[in-house]
């Protein structure tokens, strides 16, 4: 099993840019595939990115094509989403997931793990 703690996130403004961190602890992050999702209130959870268990492929929402980035470090346990050119209907809670069956799934059934979630919020 295991454990994965959120960071970053929080408010900015239309344009700019933030940096969500996704660290894992309990089993080496390289054996899983790992992705984000964002969720707003009542509505269903929203694939946004996923990389291979290597960080050798990548698998992106066309919502997000061309401005965010994920990337991994396995000898740090750690998964991060870097968003630019941020928009405000990029407004939501996002969630890190780690997989240890599936490889860039973009359904979050196919994810075992979450973390705690993260609000990003972006203002016109």
């Amino acid at each position: 099993q295991v454990q994965l703690v959120q960071s970053g996130g929080g408010l900015v403004q239309g344009g700019g840019s933030l940096r969500l961190s996704c660290a894992a602890s309990g089993r080496t992050l390289s054996t899983y595939s790992m992705a984000w999702f964002r969720q707003a209130p009542g509505k269903e959870r929203e694939f946004v990115a996923a990389i291979s268990r290597s960080g050798g492929g990548t698998n992106y929402a066309d919502s997000v094509k061309g401005r965010f980035t994920i990337s991994r470090e396995n000898d740090k346990n750690t998964v991060y989403l870097q968003m630019n050119s941020l928009k405000p209907e990029d407004t939501d809670v996002y969630y890190c997931a780690a997989g240890p069956r599936t490889h860039l799934s973009d359904y979050y059934v196919d994810y075992d793990y979450w973390g705690q979630g993260t609000q990003v919020t972006v203002s016109s």
